[in-house]
């Protein structure tokens, strides 16, 4: 939140699980940070339940880049980082606007800002697209795409989310830059593993 150091921000979070099972959702109910019992389909569930899918996804993308390649361990240390921000975002998102307290993590414009710059970085080493790509070629590539294609969900569902509730606009905003960078970065892997685009061809027999 503005104003806010990072040490501020990024508080260690001193949580402690104990028992995984509360047996407190087997009416289809869940809790919100601030306590409120809710319904597990609300918007607002679907958003950060979405949010921790995406955060799976990428994930599972960092189990397959391949050791030895600067490039990669670069993006897998990004990637990472991403995952942190995530989960700060699903905290944010379970947390109704008014019960957002000082040093709870939030997503700012300089998460966005980052992306923004990884992306144009990334972007420099690439040829200029000439029509769509289709996800493949390599795994990566393709896992990629595929956190790509929930992210935009997750996107989705917090914008729904905004139009009946107050949030803060970062949440969406950061879901956007992060869906484009995750296409970026799946264009980067295939040419940092020498792997060929697949171009779409409208109408292909």
């Amino acid at each position: 939140m503005e104003g806010m150091s990072s040490d501020d921000r990024f508080h260690d979070p001193h949580v402690t699980l104990s028992k995984i099972y509360t047996r407190t959702g087997d009416e289809g109910k869940t809790s919100l940070v601030g306590g409120q019992r809710v319904r597990k389909d609300t918007l607002r569930i679907e958003a950060y339940g979405t949010v921790d899918e995406l955060n799976s996804a990428i994930g599972l993308a960092i189990t397959s880049i391949p050791e030895g390649s600067p490039p990669l361990q670069l993006l897998a240390a990004r990637l990472t980082r991403v995952q942190h921000e995530l989960f700060n975002l699903g905290s944010l998102l379970a947390t109704e606007t008014a019960d957002i307290r000082p040093g709870q993590p939030v997503i700012t414009s300089l998460e966005i800002a980052r992306l923004e710059q990884e992306m144009d970085e990334a972007n420099r080493t690439l040829e200029p697209l000439r029509s769509f790509v289709l996800p493949g070629g390599c795994r990566l590539n393709a896992e990629l795409h595929l956190c790509r294609t929930i992210c935009r969900r997750a996107e989705r569902r917090a914008v729904s989310l905004a139009e009946q509730e107050t949030t803060l606009p970062e949440a969406v905003q950061y879901l956007n830059r992060l869906s484009d960078a995750l296409f970026v970065w799946s264009r980067l892997v295939s040419r940092v593993l020498r792997q060929p685009e697949t171009l779409w061809a409208p109408n292909q027999p």
